[in-house]
């Protein structure tokens, strides 16, 4: 390995997809500038993909291919292994503990396996005195890693959320924009490219609770707990839900909810109202934007493309600058020994209240079981609506009874809910999203 700040800083990539081909671009385009910014050289030494027929529109000439990354993360040929090949465990994990090991700094862009093995890895990287650097794992082109580790060192976190996920932001915009329904706009984002034809890591939310994880270690200084996130995506938001929030003055994205409280840490993504006339609100299509509160900073909102080969690229070249010029800090913020363990919050009421949209029978006694069930619960509403299905007058087709409540427990909203579903009073399972207020 090269040691002398001169010398080029030689880099392995090992994952040839759009991101991969996307850093080789940039370090093309912007190899004169780098060098002057870095004070050395960056340069693409050795790759490792599945294909080397693939055509992919970028050159590779004078680059030693790898068809192991294990054997490309060991190589004495290279500074930096860069791992973009994906998924959580296998080839990824394998390659990155292999370059690890030998003492060589690791980027990645993988959300997945840092938020399963993020803590281990840090271990690792530690031990050897190399840095992990992840900026790409997380929203993309945002510099929200940097920005939590090193710009806001000197505050106490209280809060992260955000929109952290393009495809299910772009799928609400457009549901809200046209009054279409889910399947009808997630059809069109595959056909677009915003969506794989497997959608469920990004509309089930679990995209979203893969960077929350990583975020919420790096603000509160705990070890990564993937497993204590509640996960709910945005597959039963309706046209008739985004309908009602309008018309309630919010409108529904789909957010992931870091919080820290005096029983422990709250970490949660769900579909969420939030008031139409906040900044979250304006966070429209594929783009991304996490909230960060401090003691010292107050709020502070950092926004702009979460994924696709530019974003990301962007974030990998940038840990790549960082390593060209030097310095490997503990990779959650603080020593991975000195993590705390994480600690899930008690329980506690939703400040905002709930949403919940019930479809009924048309049939007198209906609101009274529903007040009853939740009086029984002590769930106080501050609304209630009814609303008969677009060109019917309720009848034998139904009513939508949409009820706005006051600050309650998520478990009693959902006990209460449990119980009208199961004696019958609503016809089919009830809708039931978060408001923040704020």
């Amino acid at each position: 390995m090269s040691s002398g700040k001169s010398e080029p800083l030689k880099i392995g990539i090992a994952g040839l997809g759009t991101v991969g081909c996307g850093v080789i671009k940039s370090l093309r385009t912007h190899g004169q500038a780098l060098t002057q910014k870095c004070g050395r050289e960056l340069v693409l030494a050795g790759v490792s993909a599945r294909s080397r027929a693939r055509e992919r529109g970028v050159s590779l000439d004078n680059v030693t291919w790898y068809d192991d990354a294990r054997q490309l993360a060991q190589s004495n040929e290279i500074d930096v292994f860069v791992e973009l090949i994906g998924g959580e465990e296998g080839m990824a994990l394998e390659s990155v503990k292999a370059a690890l090991s030998s003492s060589r700094p690791v980027v990645t862009a993988n959300k997945a396996l840092l938020a399963r093995h993020g803590t281990k890895l840090a271990e690792l990287a530690e031990k050897n005195g190399v840095a992990l650097n992840y900026e790409a794992a997380v929203a993309g082109g945002i510099p929200i890693v940097k920005t939590l580790r090193e710009s806001l060192a000197g505050n106490e976190i209280s809060r992260v959320y955000g929109i952290m996920n393009g495809t299910c932001n772009y799928i609400l915009t457009r549901m809200e924009n046209e009054g279409k329904d889910f399947a009808d706009i997630l059809a069109d984002a595959q056909k677009l490219g915003y969506a794989e034809a497997d959608p469920t890591a990004d509309i089930g939310g679990f995209d979203t609770a893969h960077k929350l994880s990583i975020l919420t270690s790096l603000a509160f200084g705990t070890v990564i707990d993937f497993d204590s996130v509640y996960v709910e995506g945005i597959d039963r938001i309706t046209s008739a839900d985004l309908e009602a929030a309008a018309s309630l003055g919010y409108r529904i994205k789909l957010l992931g909810v870091a919080v820290k409280t005096d029983t422990g840490i709250e970490q949660r993504v769900h579909p969420t109202m939030v008031p139409r006339h906040s900044a979250i609100a304006e966070i429209h299509d594929v783009f991304n934007a996490v909230v960060v509160e401090g003691d010292f900073v107050g709020e502070l909102m950092l926004m702009g493309r979460g994924a696709g080969e530019g974003p990301t690229a962007s974030s990998v070249v940038s840990d790549l600058a960082d390593l060209a010029r030097g310095g490997a800090g503990p990779v959650f913020g603080r020593p991975a020994a000195e993590l705390l363990p994480y600690r899930r919050a008690g329980m506690r009421a939703h400040e905002g209240g709930y949403y919940v949209r019930l479809d009924v029978p048309d049939r007198p006694g209906i609101m009274a079981a529903i007040t009853t069930r939740m009086a029984e619960y002590g769930i106080s509403l501050e609304s209630i609506m009814q609303r008969a299905p677009e060109g019917e007058q309720g009848g034998m087709h139904g009513v939508s009874v949409i009820l706005i409540t006051h600050e309650t427990t998520e478990s009693d909203m959902r006990g209460a809910l449990e119980v009208i579903f199961s004696d019958g009073t609503a016809s089919e399972k009830p809708q039931m999203i978060r408001i923040e207020r704020a």
